[in-house]
């Protein structure tokens, strides 16, 4: 073959194998020809070539180039399919800050690729041997002679990347662009598009009208509204998020060959002295740190970006928060997690939160594991010596965080034996779930059980930060003759719920239950506690009437729901998060 064959060829090359590189990354999940719209599928090619001519003009050999975007496409696409398989959730591009956390729980997890994933991996070695033929260099241009070349053709990308990102243009072609449904934007858009188009979210604009003394003027009038009732015994406050705690019922009928939680639901729907009800939450799966944050701050992941991690994003300085307020009241207060300090910049965070003593896995010294993870028994042990140990002149605060029921839930282990079957189901993962959940049953059990004996006043708050993955909720789909893919929008909106429940070992009043998210419940613990509330928590109080569910995933308004109301929280919530002059004191 002549040395001008070669050169055509190459350069033909260079335009063509782009393409195999996007469809072949979109195979590691799903279908890129017929799943991704016909514009989106034109728009991500683009974005591929762009990429390949930019990479060929400042390494100035097309089989170098074609290499090093097939590279990255084979490996970005198999981070995203695994990514999406353990937390049911695609890539995002603020996930770069979670890596840390990530790689923490990866032994947990069982990477043995399908069949699926090795044909799309052998796609790209065969693609990879082929642009190896390639010959095609720049060796008359010196590297100086093609960067400016380079450089305008990267201006040229980024203002097309622009474009993509508008509004108007993405209607107008068609571009699904419904940021609280992540999982159907990556589908029907592509991962490079996607991840276009949602570069704008990595940073919060102000609300329409902000102005930050007109906020400062409206929490003084809460401030002022708020209970100054001075309270004659504060409670101690326990507060368990377990982890991926929710009743999957509520996702369709099932029966087990025993009761998996029955300690819960004896407290839950009839027991004495105890609120409970949905909590409805933002995540599904994973990003436990948001249900965290939405609780401990009042604020809502609804007026964040899509994915975003506030913890590793935005928190950076002391913000107002539960801890900070009761701290303010008298009351010590303690965070605990047994697992890694760094996961999620929590040992960053807390501080700033106001918490005063932070605890993560070196300081359980006594650990029962329940397959890699700290045993919720060996948790509640923690809450017990802590609460003992408190000063006994103060009120304790205790937040723990717990680990046992972390996923994933396909791996056999020697220390753990699922017992509880799901009629009419083979799944090892379901199976798994709901013995982990047995497990914390027991656990909450022995916790209630210690502090219904105590002398002092005692509130314990028990939740989920979201429900598992959809290895797990699968099986329940089924037997009710379903599927992910075929679930309406009030079916998808139930994977979003766990349950809560308040308790208390004193006499107070269970008659404030019902249905809300998890921004409300902080406002719900200090109600019940008799405490005054913070003016962030007053206007809170008077919003959940208006609206009383307000996450990621939805926002529901009564019939007449105040929408000045709905404004001024994003306004409040803004200034909360991102103002220089935000005051501590509440």
């Amino acid at each position: 073959m002549s040395i001008k064959h070669k050169k055509i060829i190459s350069i033909l090359g260079l335009f063509v194998f782009p393409i195999l590189h996007f469809y072949l990354l979109e195979t590691y999940t799903h279908n890129g020809f017929t799943e991704v719209r016909p514009w989106s599928q034109f728009f991500n090619i683009l974005l591929y070539e762009f990429v390949a001519v930019i990479l060929f003009l400042l390494i100035r050999n097309v089989r170098l180039a074609l290499w090093a975007e097939g590279m990255f496409a084979m490996v970005i696409g198999l981070i995203n399919y695994y990514v999406y398989t353990f937390r049911s959730l695609p890539l995002v591009p603020w996930d770069i800050l979670s890596v840390e956390t990530a790689l923490s729980v990866a032994d947990n997890y069982n990477f043995m690729p399908t069949m699926r994933v090795f044909a799309v991996i052998l796609g790209f070695v065969l693609v990879l041997f082929a642009e190896g033929c390639l010959e095609f260099t720049l060796k008359e241009w010196k590297w100086y002679q093609s960067l400016l070349p380079a450089l305008g053709l990267c201006l040229v990308l980024g203002s097309f990347s622009h474009v993509l990102q508008q509004e108007g243009f993405q209607n107008s072609h068609r571009m699904y662009n419904k940021l609280f449904t992540p999982v159907r934007v990556w589908q029907l858009n592509g991962f490079a598009l996607t991840m276009v188009m949602e570069l704008p979210y990595l940073s919060v604009e102000k609300p329409e009208g902000y102005k930050e003394e007109e906020v400062e003027t409206l929490l003084k009038e809460y401030a002022a509204e708020s209970s100054e009732n001075e309270v004659k015994e504060k409670p101690n406050i326990i507060v368990i998020m377990d982890e991926a705690f929710s009743d999957l019922s509520v996702l369709g009928d099932f029966k087990t060959n025993k009761a998996y939680m029955p300690y819960f639901h004896s407290l839950w729907k009839d027991g004495k002295n105890t609120i409970s009800g949905y909590l409805h939450v933002s995540v599904c799966g994973g990003n436990t740190a948001n249900t965290e944050f939405e609780f401990l701050t009042g604020n809502t992941m609804a007026f964040l970006p899509q994915g975003a991690v506030p913890y590793q994003q935005y928190v950076h300085r002391e913000i107002p928060a539960l801890p900070s307020y009761l701290k303010s009241l008298g009351y010590q207060t303690y965070a605990m997690h047994p697992y890694h300090a760094g996961g999620w910049d929590r040992d960053t965070v807390y501080p700033l939160l106001g918490f005063e003593s932070m605890e993560f896995l070196p300081d359980y010294r006594y650990r029962e594991y329940i397959r890699d993870y700290v045993s919720d028994r060996t948790c509640v042990k923690k809450i017990i010596d802590t609460y003992e140990a408190k000063d006994a002149d103060s009120p304790a605060f205790i937040f723990n965080v717990t680990m046992q029921n972390h996923g994933s839930y396909g791996d056999i282990y020697e220390n753990f034996t699922p017992d509880i079957l799901v009629e009419g189901v083979n799944s090892y993962s379901l199976s798994t779930y709901l013995s982990l959940l047995k497990k914390t049953d027991l656990a909450l059990e022995e916790l209630i059980t210690y502090f219904s004996e105590v002398d002092e006043p005692v509130i314990v708050v028990f939740f989920g930060d979201h429900q598992p993955n959809d290895t797990v909720a699968q099986p329940i789909w089924r037997l009710n003759g379903t599927s992910y893919d075929m679930l309406t929008e009030e079916q998808s909106n139930l994977r979003y719920q766990v349950p809560y429940m308040i308790w208390s070992n004193y006499e107070m009043d269970t008659k404030t239950g019902g249905d809300i998210s998890v921004n409300y419940l902080a406002g719900k613990v200090l109600e019940a506690a008799g405490l005054p509330l913070s003016p962030y928590h007053a206007f809170l109080q008077e919003l959940s009437v208006e609206c009383p569910v307000i996450s990621a995933k939805k926002i529901e308004k009564t019939s007449g729901g105040n929408i000045e109301l709905l404004k001024n929280y994003q306004k409040l919530q803004y200034y909360q998060l991102f103002s220089d002059s935000i005051g501590l004191e509440e």
